[in-house]
């Protein structure tokens, strides 16, 4: 799949294709918190940049610029010569300062070529700056879009297209990883359209139950099926007028893949057993971890799906966001009396977090933090390996050997995951029980896929449907948590998403 083309607003703002891109330095960790994420960017032809306590003058879009400034770094300053082949040679200083590279501290003069730029090279000076050496693809620009952060031409780019589609009504297919944000993306598409007045209306594609997803989504008359007692009222009537996030798209139930490429083609659709069809004005939003282009998804659907495609890049592929996130995620997911926690977590931690190239991304990086700042409150002593739970993989900062052609990293598929028939009954329901019932979140602590998830639980001897619990069951459950469904889905032992939808349908809840 391709992006398709967009014109920004702001004129040269991103460097035409064929050019050589702008050679960039971001402050990953300072002393001075406010400091982090400040950028300096180089031309775009060879040259030198020297790199000390006093030059160069590292700014934000708008701000003045300011030196480093920190007495533990030299004087004499490390020089960073780039080559006719944008391959940067960097020239150690004359001073006793410990310079590291990638969380390894180095003694003499290092290459590193095109490739081991675009993938980030972090250094060190004195153990207490961290400064994350990288390509720009972009000059940086100030376009804030709540809850989607980061000063890397990728996050910059991608909140420039969210700004562009949001207005208009044109489908939206977001692809990334997990963890990287595809529904953060979506609610900021929805937040900045037309529609914001509107709800937006979400549903994971994966935990639709095959026989019934096309009643899910398109609804059904009174007995239509097996059960039908009432008309019921699909998502795309719900989401009338509206947006629909149609999470997971990739694992649609292949039966209702033509019905959703009939919707997308003129609006229309036939709820089940009725006998005319309904039009629909909802605006589309999909999400997928996964490449559509193999496997046996509808390639009609897809080319349609894709009138507009965001990538939402892996944070390996950003690291010079890594300073902004990790700030971010402390003062927003802890306790305010453990708000400036992050000036405790040690230089050295920060660099391996730095250098790690984070499977789960940045859902991964807050569990993380988390457990750090829980770790510092009880007087622990942080261990980057506990932290990550990665004992049998190494992170990239321990094995990214730096040569003349970078070492091709992990496949993410491979890191961390567990095989799921060695997960017991009793291990997937804790997993459940401590994620408030809640698959993903669920399937991320297990370090399985979600897709293996859903198969765990069909067959999961103490896990229901919610559709097959008695309705007077549910009010009972409703009437004893006070409404809470997440409360509820403990009590009946149901995925709380999956409940959430049926209580709708049920009209038991808004």
């Amino acid at each position: 799949m391709t992006d398709t083309d967009f014109t920004l607003t702001s004129p040269m703002q991103v460097i035409s294709k064929g050019a050589n891109p702008l050679l960039g330095l971001t402050i990953v960790w300072h002393t001075d918190q406010s400091r982090i994420g400040e950028q300096f960017v180089g031309g775009n032809s060879a040259g030198l940049i020297e790199l000390s306590r006093f030059l160069p003058l590292f700014c934000k879009p708008g701000k003045d610029g300011l030196a480093l400034g920190h007495s533990g770094v030299s004087r004499d300053p490390i020089r960073i010569v780039r080559d006719n082949t944008n391959g940067v040679e960097i020239l150690l200083p004359a001073s006793r300062m410990v310079v590291e590279l990638n969380g390894s501290e180095i003694h003499e003069t290092r290459y590193l070529s095109a490739e081991h730029i675009a993938a980030g090279q972090i250094l060190g000076l004195g153990r207490t700056i961290l400064v994350c050496l990288h390509w720009m693809r972009c000059l940086p620009k100030n376009n804030p879009i709540s809850g989607l952060l980061g000063v890397s031409s990728a996050a910059i780019m991608a909140r420039d297209k969210i700004h562009q589609v949001a207005a208009t009504d044109v489908p939206v297919l977001l692809l990334g990883e997990t963890g990287t944000g595809k529904e953060i993306a979506a609610r900021a598409i929805h937040a900045l359209s037309k529609r914001t007045s509107t709800d937006l209306v979400t549903v994971n594609m994966a935990a639709l139950n095959e026989s019934l997803a096309a009643a899910d989504l398109f609804g059904a008359v009174k007995g239509a099926y097996t059960g039908a007692q009432t008309t019921r009222k699909g998502l795309f009537a719900e989401a009338e007028g509206a947006t629909l996030f149609l999470d997971e798209i990739g694992n649609t139930p292949s039966t209702v893949q033509p019905m959703l490429l009939r919707v997308l083609e003129g609006g229309d659709y036939r709820p089940l057993g009725a006998h005319k069809d309904q039009h629909s004005s909802a605006r589309i939003i999909a999400a997928t971890d996964q490449d559509l282009d193999s496997g046996s998804f509808n390639q009609a659907l897809l080319r349609r799906l894709e009138s507009f495609v965001i990538h939402l890049p892996p944070l390996r592929a950003r690291r010079e966001d890594i300073g902004v996130l990790i700030v971010h995620l402390l003062n927003s997911s802890v306790p305010l009396q453990v708000a400036d926690a992050a000036i405790s977590l040690p230089t050295s931690l920060i660099t391996q977090l730095a250098n790690y190239d984070w499977p789960g991304n940045i859902r991964q990086l807050a569990h993380v933090l988390k457990r750090a700042v829980l770790a510092l409150q009880m007087g622990e002593a942080v261990s980057f390996d506990n932290l990550v739970r990665a004992q049998s993989e190494r992170s990239r900062s321990d094995s990214r050997e730096l040569k003349s052609e970078p070492a091709p990293p992990m496949p993410a598929s491979k890191a961390h995951h567990k095989k799921p028939a060695e997960l017991g009954e009793q291990t997937i329901l804790a997993a459940m029980e401590h994620n408030d019932w809640r698959i993903k979140a669920a399937a991320q602590e297990l370090g399985i896929s979600r897709p293996s998830m859903y198969k765990l639980l069909e067959t999961h001897t103490q896990i229901r449907r919610a559709e097959q619990i008695p309705e007077e069951e549910i009010r009972q459950a409703l009437e004893t948590n006070a409404g809470v469904v997440e409360r509820c889905a403990s009590m009946l032992r149901t995925p709380s998403e999956a409940l959430r939808r049926h209580l709708r349908g049920l009209g038991l809840l808004e």
